[in-house]
Parts: structure tokens; sequence; C-alpha cells
């Protein structure tokens, strides 16, 4: 691959689609032709689900309100095959708004439901300075994690789910939300996609027609570029005055080793990233215990995670975590062990500053689809779950007509999420000038809790970054299928199950100049995209769009493209992500 000299940003090229036109509907089907349900929760994630269960709890101790609402009181829409089948994270979380929202469940309990791995006991942060090096530091207040919970989060949401269920939720797994409708300018529901169309959008022999779900109150919970949300904050100009929101990639694995691991460990740059400014790379990795309750196979979660924003077009998350993986250091943890599973997942990195205003006329905002993350903590299903039952708070209090959901947002804001969210409101803006230049001013604000440096510290949006096409791409190992694996494989361990001749959910220019095309080749850790063979080394090229792989990482969106729900049932199957 020829390296070029030339820059050019995503931006330029637009995805073909217009968010306001295509997945907003004006106004409801007739009455006869659609669902009524009293709240509509999009989404069977952490946050979406938090959400269910605390509406439910509150509605349970006033039966006049549940019966207002009819015979399905809360729906829950979730597009993957079961809850927590397209949710992936690290994760160590902070325990305290579970435990609020399930008081009669104790964290042994959680272990028995096999979501939740132990208590954080011990802990370490390392340096690599290059590929053999590893240099420890104090632990950072940031990564401090004694006493939190390793847990899955695709666990956790199928044990959110059955305590749903159990509640009175309806949940409609394998059920894809396409549109937003809006109706007298306020939020009256959503429409369910088709199902049983094919490569060119016809119907097959196993058509069914989307429906029109009306609800009193919609929340969006559709986690990382949700396409429902993006809409919304468009249509009802949700972002105005706030800084754009900046993504991350993670790639992760999990393994089964000989030997446990007894600590969390944390390890920063600038080894495997190119330490240059003109590579833009900034990132971090995590090596976790995991034990899966079940078998007592001692398993440990390992993962990559680097921001949007770099310019080599060559950067890319899997890859990343293939070299990692070479370092003598986690070697030493996972050689002789064995991959059992595999994924990957962006996540909102802009923070305080980049958040939206997190409700409408009818709906709200919740998790990370209201960039509720602390990336400078990889840290937020704490937040998820806490934005849920607020969220659900809110909905109760304006259904017995005390309040409109507006005060829902002043709840975020006095809450534990946004004062933990203001507190790092400035710790990643400082790493876009590099890591040599970034890594201090960065730390000094993680240690002033966002005083120093003070005023509010802008973005840009990823796709506005330059790309060019650089080296990195020549430092990754070739895989061998036993302990460096390609995309390929990975996505089958995921349990991608994407129909062969589904409809098309990716959208993206399909001539494009060569280093936005390598850009979207290298950055995919499902091997979506790929460039002809023939192609010529410069200038536009065609791209192929093999979207069946996709495991819906939504990193697409970041740098240049849209991803937009496939049909109900279809990505990823994560068990233990």
């Amino acid at each position: 691959m020829a390296s070029l000299n030339g820059a050019v940003a995503p931006s330029e090229f637009p995805p073909p689609v217009d968010s306001v036109k295509e997945f907003i509907k004006r106004g409801l089907d007739p009455e006869d032709d659609r669902i009524e349900v009293g709240v509509a929760i999009v989404g069977g994630g952490t946050a979406g689900l938090s959400c269910a269960n605390r509406l439910l709890q509150l509605l349970s101790d006033d039966p006049a309100t549940m019966e207002r609402l009819g015979e399905v009181p809360v729906a829950v829409i979730e597009k993957a095959k079961t809850c927590g089948g397209h949710s992936l994270s690290g994760a160590v979380m902070r325990p305290g708004p579970l435990q609020e929202l399930f008081p009669h469940f104790s964290r042994e309990d959680w272990r028995r439901e096999r979501f939740a791995f132990g208590e954080v006991k011990k802990e370490a942060v390392y340096m690599l300075p290059n590929a053999r090096m590893k240099l420890r530091l104090p632990v950072p207040p940031n990564f401090s994690n004694h006493g939190n919970e390793i847990v899955s989060v695709s666990a956790m949401g199928r044990f959110q789910q059955r305590q749903a269920e159990e509640g009175g939720a309806y949940v409609l797994t394998e059920t894809a939300a396409t549109q937003l409708i809006v109706q007298d300018g306020q939020v009256v529901g959503v429409r369910s996609g088709d199902k049983g169309r094919g490569k060119d959008g016809q119907p097959l022999s196993n058509f069914e027609p989307g429906t029109d779900i009306k609800a009193a109150v919609t929340v969006l919970a559709e986690g990382c570029w949700g396409h429902l949300t993006g809409a919304a904050i468009r249509e009802f100009d949700l972002a105005d005055g706030r800084e754009p929101q900046v993504w991350e990639l993670g790639a992760k694995e999990v393994w089964k080793v000989r030997q446990p691991l007894d600590r969390v460990i944390h390890t920063l740059g600038p080894w495997p990233l190119k330490l240059a400014r003109k590579y833009g790379q900034i990132g971090g990795t995590w090596l976790y215990p995991m034990t899966d309750g079940k078998s007592g196979d001692d398993l440990v979660s390992i993962g990559f995670v680097v921001d949007l924003d770099y310019r080599d077009a060559t950067t890319s998350a899997h890859d990343l975590l293939q070299l990692f993986k070479t370092h003598p250091f986690v070697r030493g943890i996972l050689d002789g062990g064995e991959r059992v599973a595999w994924g990957a997942k962006a996540l909102p990195g802009g923070g305080y500053w980049s958040m939206p205003k997190l409700s409408m006329p009818g709906a709200l905002l919740v998790g990370d689809a209201g960039g509720m993350v602390d990336t400078a903590a990889l840290k937020g299903i704490h937040h998820c779950i806490k934005s849920g039952s607020l969220a659900a708070e809110a909905i109760y209090k304006h259904l017995k007509g005390e309040s409109p959901l507006s005060p829902y947002e002043e709840a975020i804001e006095s809450s534990s999420v946004g004062k933990e969210l203001y507190e790092m409101r400035n710790a990643r803006q400082p790493l876009s000038k590099g890591f040599i230049q970034g890594f201090p001013m960065s730390g000094l604000s993680i240690v002033s809790k966002g005083k120093l440096p003070p005023g509010r510290l802008q973005w840009h949006r990823d796709d506005e970054e330059p790309l060019f096409i650089g080296d990195t791409y020549k430092s990754y190992p070739k895989a061998d299928g036993k302990y460096t694996f390609d995309k390929l494989s990975s996505v089958y361990v995921s349990g991608n199950a994407t129909r062969d001749d589904a409809p098309n959910h990716i959208r993206v220019h399909r001539h494009v100049p060569r280093e936005i095309a390598e850009g979207w080749r290298w950055m995919c850790p499902a091997g979506v995209y790929e460039i002809p063979e023939d192609a010529p080394q410069s200038g536009p090229v065609d791209v192929i769009v093999n979207y069946t792989n996709c495991v819906q990482c939504g990193a697409i969106t970041a740098k240049g493209g849209r991803l937009t729900p496939p049909e109900g049932g279809d990505g990823p199957l994560y068990t233990l992500a």
C-alpha cells in the first residue's frame, strides 16, 4: 500500500442520508393500524432497562396510574435477539446505582445471576514506553476501582430483562425502531421496522410491515449512535450551545486462562500507538479478571480503546489490540489460554460539554444516548443506571400530571451523573494536542477536578480531522488463529447472524478519495469495508460494503458514514461482553 502525502477530511463526503426526513414520521397511522402503549423505551440495554424497572416499581404501588396506561404500561423495544445482545463494555462498574435500583439483590446475588464477577480488591496502572518495557505508575484518581464490581453488561441486560418482564413490561426483542413519530411538535411514539425485505428492499415471502407504536412518553435509550437520537437532536435543536460529540472505539476479547488474574490492570501509551502528534492517536487498554460463575473457569477481559479523531487512516482498534497482546507483560497473562469471546463498540467521549439537552416534548434521552460516559475513568454503566432511574421518576410524575418532563435535566445535573461528569469536563480535550503535550494537562484537570485548566475547552467533530495514509499498519502482527486473530474470524465469534440477503443498513459514499476508503477499511473491526485490488493507489476509489459482517459498533458514523438499524434480530449476540 502506497503512503501518500495528501490528507482529506471525511466530513467533505457526508453520508447520503437526511436524518429528519428519513427517520422522523409526521403523524400517526389510524387507530386500527397502530399499537398503543403507556411508555415506549427504545433500547433494551443498561439505561433503558433501568428506566423500565424503576418505572414499574413506582407503578406497582399505584395501580390506578398503571391501569390508565392500558394493557401495555411499559414496552421495551430492542433490535437484538435478546436484551444485552448488542451491549458491550469493559467493564468495571460502580455498584451504588444498581444497589439502589434493586435493593433486594445483594452483590452475591449478582454473582449467582452470573453477570458480576467479584469486587475489585487489587489494581495496577502501567505505562508502556515500547514493545517490551513497562513502568508501574501510582493509580491516578480516574483509574481507582477499589470496591467496584467487574461485570458483563450483556449478561446484566438479560438479568434486567427478566426483572422488567416480571414487573409487567412487554419486551419486544428482534424489533428495530426505525422512525420517531412527531405530531404537533411533540414525540408521540415510534415506528417499528419492516421485516422480511430482500437486498433491494423488495418484500419476501415472510414480509411483515412495521407498525406505529403510540406512547404517552418515549425514552430514547439506543446507546451509542442511535439514529432516532440523532434525528431528535436535529429536530428539537438539542445540541444548541453544546460542544459536538466525539467518539472512541473499543475492541474486546475474553480469554480463558491457565492462571487467574488477581487485579484490574490499565495501561497508558505511548505504545502501541504512535507518539508523534501527526498521527493523532490517543488510547489505552484494560485487563480485568473474570470468573463465569458456571464452569469455574478463570477468565480475563482484555480490550483496547482508541479515540476516533486520529489522523492516520491505518489506525485500527482491532489490530492494535492484537499488537498489544504481543507485549511480554500481556503474553505472560494470556499465553496458553483460549479466546472465548470478541466484540467491538463505539462510545461517546465528549463528556459534560458535549451532552445534548436531555428532554423534548414527549421524550427523554438516557445513558449513552445522552453522552453520559466518563472516558477518563472508562466509566458509564453506573451513569446509565442512574439516568434511567431518574428518567423513570420524572416520567412517573409527568404521568400523574404533577410536572413536565423537563425537571429530569435538573435531576441529572444535581445527581452523581452530572457532578462526576462536570469534574471531568476538561480531562480529555488536552489529549488532542498529542500525548507529550496533552498528558500533563489532562492529568492536571483530573487532579483539580476540572478547575485547571479553567473555562470550557472545545472539541471538533471526528470526521473533520483530515486523514492521511500513514504507516501504523506496518506494526500489526499477522494473525495466527491461536493468539492473534483476523477480523472475519472475530466476527464469527461475536455470534453475528445477519441474513445474507438482508437490506443494506450502512450509508456511505461508494466513490471517495483513497485516504477515506483506507480509513474506513482499517477502522472497521468487522471487515465491512473493502477496496478492490485493482483500485488506483491515489485519487478516488470505489468502496465495497460487506454490511452483513457488521457488528453494530457505530464507528462509521464518527468517520463519515451513517449506521442505521438492521432488520430486527440481525447483528451480534454478545453473551460475555
